[in-house]
């Protein structure tokens, strides 16, 4: 294997493989990039950690077809390192078990493993197929991540429910619906239906698979294509494609905990409201982080009381005619939930000082994809 290609085309697909593979493996050639040169002009990079593949491909001058495996880690770094725009040059010597890299007067030899052994993520098949657009799958995303859980007991909610459902707003179309929680805290998101996608079953997608997606169409244009089974999910954005086993469970019937019914209702800027919940919460204890809202006629008091480290409370004004009513919430559930809100002001639909509450925007985003969020209320 011999080739030339461009050291920032290069970084960037390493940024993207690279980010799958673990600092610490007990399997070795799961710690390296496999580089496999085309005759095409083409150097296909693909890692795993048995549970994710990404292959991300760029141009290159071939002058040797061939594969080889190095460490991904260090090869990033190396490449990390080389001038704005700099050649690389990539050898593979078979003699010595190394592939040699060049670029200007620089050169570093990397001990190889052998491309037979790196293993592929097996592409059962993927029967339904539909496509969106970048910023749609992107937003899905980070308007519900933020909700995941990480507890290992219940891994099914460690990840991103994503669905076809009827639309919330009673209506009788179907939209694709991403939803996560924690039990705590539940965040919605959900954007018109994607052709092809009616016959979808209801997947989740792993904690990891979506941080690494959301790397990748981060950067990405226009549509990114997606196939799926019931055991795995396939995203291709531009040159980049990425394979992910998916969450064997059932996700809950998180439908029967969005409290519709709430009669009581605060409409407050958002602004204004991240920014005195943000002071306020200056003082809460890292144990919980309670914060107080107390609400009265046109108003909002926000309160800490911490004996550890003292006091605090703002008010502001807001729009709320129901009689008076305090609740208590983790302050850092309700700032998590304040910065995925794009319109000016929100809407709080509250019902009593135990029960969730829904915030929903005052006004649908422009992109399309509607959010929706439900908070389990403290004690304070």
């Amino acid at each position: 294997m011999q080739l030339i290609t461009e050291r920032n085309a290069l970084l960037k697909a390493l940024g993207h493989v690279t980010s799958v593979v673990e600092r610490r493996n007990t399997i070795p050639i799961l710690s390296n990039v496999l580089l496999r040169a085309s005759p095409d002009g083409q150097l296909l990079l693909t890692a795993t950690d048995l549970d994710i593949e990404v292959v991300e491909t760029i141009e290159a001058q071939t002058t040797q077809p061939g594969a080889t495996t190095v460490p991904a880690h260090v090869l990033n770094d190396i490449v990390r390192k080389l001038p704005d725009g700099a050649q690389v040059e990539l050898s593979l010597d078979q003699a010595h078990g190394q592939m040699k890299l060049r670029s200007g007067r620089a050169q570093f030899a990397l001990q190889v493993l052998s491309p037979d052994d790196f293993p592929a993520l097996a592409a059962e098949q993927l029967t339904e197929q539909f496509e969106l657009l970048a910023r749609d799958l992107k937003a899905l995303i980070e308007k519900t991540r933020f909700a995941m859980s990480n507890e290992e007991t219940r891994y099914y909610l460690n990840g991103i429910y994503l669905h076809a459902a009827p639309a919330a707003d009673g209506s009788d179309t179907t939209v694709l619906r991403a939803v996560a929680t924690d039990g705590h805290r539940l965040a919605q998101a959900e954007m018109p239906l994607p052709e092809g996608a009616a016959n979808m079953p209801g997947i989740i997608i792993p904690r990891k698979t979506v941080f690494e997606l959301h790397r990748i169409v981060e950067a990405a244009e226009l549509a990114v294509k997606v196939q799926l089974s019931d055991k795995k999910i396939r995203f291709t954005a531009g040159n980049v494609v990425l394979t992910s086993k998916l969450i064997e469970g059932t996700f809950p019937d998180y439908v029967k905990v969005i409290p519709y019914g709430n009669d009581k209702a605060m409409t407050v800027p958002v602004a204004d409201f991240s920014a005195a919940l943000d002071r306020v919460s200056t003082l809460a204890g890292e144990k919980g982080r309670a914060v107080k809202l107390s609400l009265n006629d046109g108003s909002l008091n926000l309160s800490v009381h911490n004996p550890d480290s003292g006091s605090a409370e703002e008010e502001i004004t807001v729009e709320y005619n129901a009689p008076a009513l305090e609740i208590g919430f983790n302050a850092r559930y309700l700032l998590d939930v304040a910065a995925q809100l794009e319109d000016s002001e929100a809407h709080f639909l509250f019902s009593d000082p135990g029960a969730p509450i829904l915030v929903r925007e005052s006004e649908a985003p422009p992109d399309g994809v509607v959010p929706l969020y439900v908070l389990m209320p403290m004690r304070v």
